[in-house]
Order: C-alpha cells, then structure tokens, then sequence
C-alpha cells in the first residue's frame, strides 16, 4: 500500500517540477493553479519525511533523495500512460479493411507499438500501413488511397479530409557538441556570424520540413549558404555528429537520432520561434469513431515514446513540445 498522501497527481507534479525547475512551468504541463501545484509537492515530501527539491535555488533542482525517487516515478508514470494508450483501441474488428500512412518520424519507438496495438484489435480486418513523406501521404490521402494518415500539415484545408491536430512539434537547432554555449532557457549564446563559421546543413527541398524551414527564415530575414541537402534525416544528424556542420530539426527528429546525442546539443531556436503541427487525417464520408480513437491512441503513445523522454534530456522544451488535445 502506498504510503497516506503519495498519489498519482502528487507525482506528476513532482516530475513536471524536476523537468522544469519552475512552478509556473509544471502548471501550465499538469494544468493546475500555481498554487495547487506547491501544496501537491509539500504533500508529496510530507509524505515522504524529505525534501524532493532544493526551494531556495530559482530555478529549482531536484536532490539527491530527489533524483533517486524521480527515476522511480518517471518509470510509473511511463507504464501508466502507456497502459493508458493500450486501452484506447477498444474495437475495431467491425471494420473490413483499414490502411495508415504515418511519417517516418515515428519510426523509431511509435509505430512498432502501434502496429501492435490495432492488430490485437483489427481481428477480422485486412490491415495495412506504410511510411512516407507527409507530401505523398497526404496526396494518397487525398486519392482515397489510404483512410487515415498522420503527416505534418501545412495549415491549408484539403477538400474532403478531416484534420485531428496530435502534436505541436517545434523547430529548434542542433550543434557539434561544444560548438556553441546555451542559457538555462536552451537558448544558445550564438550569433550568425559565428553560425556561419560551419555550414548549414539543409534538409532536402523537397521535403515538407525543409519547405517550412525556409519559409521561416525568410520571415527573419535570414539566409544560409545551402552547401549541403540531405534526404535523410539520420544522415543528417550524423553530419552535425561528426562536425560538418548544424542544422535545424525538431524535437521528433532529435529523439530518433538517438545514437548521436553524446555527439550533438540541441537548443532552442535563437531566431524566433517556429515549428510545425502533426496531424491525423482522415476522410470527411468517413463516419466513425476510428479516426479520433486512433488519434486519441496516437496522443498517448505520443507523449510516453517521445514527448517525455524529450522533456528529461531537453527541460526547456516544455510547454513548446506538447500534445495537442482536440
């Protein structure tokens, strides 16, 4: 049995502190009042007979009886939300056929999981699901090639599909490791002009990233010499690795290249923020519960593989990297 006042929004508080260090910051990710927030903790290290995190430092920072307890309480509320999303799914063997398109950023961690999930449920149902760029998926889509996809949206309307917005995903830089400085905002101590002491490395023109990327910075006035272009998104990350150069991703795309973060930082962009929106479409003739229960399960799958996990490595991003709750 639990020990009296240890309960589950008591830890979530706690962890959204430690991520942030800031009250204000773990009201707005629990969605509590600041001051609901401070009791949650002081009922939680009551409970407990010690102090979770230092309250004399701004921002603040866990403890050592803190960090040990955090590493339990991550692993908790991991399973919780991921036993949440398991449970999402509850039936779709009445359908007799069903075909996804996903973007390839959820390679990594996501879609494994939720191939697993609907396939327990689609018992009866002929199955398919393929990964693409968000430009083809959302002209299959739009071709009635598929019946529900996920890809990045660009804000227009597409005639005949229905939009269910899953995740803000911001755009931020990636560095060498050492190459520049950062603040406890995650924003880098850099200028341009230093910027450009290493080449930018582009994603390819075509891709939907990159036609999104520039589009920002030209809002900003702001041009990089585009020596390089790269179609694919590891390649990328493993140029920035090996110090060829930087380069502007997002969230998403820094978690799938996990086996660079020893070699590469990732920071807040220093000019304006900006980002891009995931979205699960599906068609408008298309009236049924599936749609929304599969992007309700793709929210929680969301948040426990990539959003959290981020949130640990990159404190920073919360608030900007979150779930979009329709």
């Amino acid at each position: 049995m639990l020990t009296k006042g240890v309960t589950l929004r008591g830890l979530e508080v706690f962890a959204a502190l430690a991520r942030t260090g800031s009250v204000a910051q773990a009201a707005e990710m629990t969605g509590l009042s600041q001051p609901a927030v401070s009791q949650q903790l002081r009922n939680l290290e009551k409970s407990l007979s010690c102090d979770l995190v230092d309250h004399s430092r701004r921002p603040m920072v866990v403890t050592p009886a803190g960090r040990t307890f955090l590493a339990r309480t991550e692993a908790v509320l991991a399973e919780l939300r991921l036993a949440q999303s398991e449970l999402t799914v509850v039936d779709l063997s009445h359908l007799p056929e069903l075909s996804i398109g996903l973007i390839d950023d959820f390679d990594n961690d996501l879609t494994p999981r939720l191939v697993t999930i609907l396939a327990e449920s689609l018992t009866k149902c002929r199955f398919k699901m393929i990964t693409a760029s968000s430009h083809d998926i959302i002209r299959a889509m739009e071709e009635r090639e598929l019946h529900i996809a996920v890809a990045a949206t660009t804000g227009a309307l597409h005639e005949g599909l229905v939009e269910l917005p899953l995740v803000q995903d911001p755009f931020i830089l990636v560095a060498p490791k050492g190459f520049i400085g950062s603040s406890d905002t995650g924003l880098p101590k850099v200028s341009v002009s230093e910027l450009n002491t290493l080449p930018f490395l582009r994603y390819a023109r075509d891709q939907l990233i990159s036609q999104q990327i520039d589009a920002h910075l030209t809002r900003q006035n702001l041009a990089f010499e585009s020596r390089f272009e790269i179609g694919s998104h590891l390649a990328l990350m493993a140029m920035v690795a090996r110090r060829i150069g930087w380069a502007i991703t997002t969230p998403l795309g820094y978690m799938r290249a996990v086996r660079f973060h020893d070699q590469i930082e990732a920071y807040a962009l220093p000019f304006g923020a900006a980002g891009r929106t995931i979205s699960l479409f599906s068609g408008n003739d298309w009236a049924d519960q599936v749609p929304r229960d599969v992007a309700k399960t793709m929210r929680h799958l969301i948040q426990t593989q990539m959003i959290d996990p981020a949130l640990v490595r990159l404190p920073w991003l919360a608030g900007a990297f979150k779930v979009i709750d329709s």
